[in-house]
């Protein structure tokens, strides 16, 4: 027990040392402008150099991901009927499957599906 904390707090002081000597190490003393602005061939930039965002494209792309999600979540429901009760699994299944049909009726009716309006 004692060598387990003794290796514990021994992590603990040297993460903390490294931690310190890299934020100290790291710091710019010097602030300079020009090193600051993004670099166009040399001249100053004529206009912002972030591109506007598409709040549609970010919409879209997380309904994306969150029915990807729910379709690995499917996947070990196939994997586990053999092993599991037959009512029980077709119930939970059932259950899940009209969670995500709810869902996806929800957005299809808010318009969030529509790439143009």
């Amino acid at each position: 027990m004692m060598i387990m904390f003794s290796s514990a707090s021994f992590i603990i002081i040297l993460s903390t040392i490294v931690m310190s000597l890299a934020s100290i190490l790291s710091k710019k003393s010097i602030i300079d402008r020009e090193k600051s602005s993004p670099f166009e061939c040399g001249f100053d930039p004529k206009s912002s150099s972030r591109l506007p965002f598409s709040l549609r494209f970010f919409l879209i792309a997380v309904i994306f991901l969150i029915f990807d999600v729910e379709i690995a979540l499917l996947l070990p429901l196939i994997l586990i009927l053999p092993l599991s009760n037959p009512s029980l699994w077709f119930s939970v299944s059932s259950f899940f499957l009209v969670i995500l049909l709810v869902g996806l009726y929800h957005e299809w009716n808010q318009g969030a599906l529509n790439w143009a309006h």
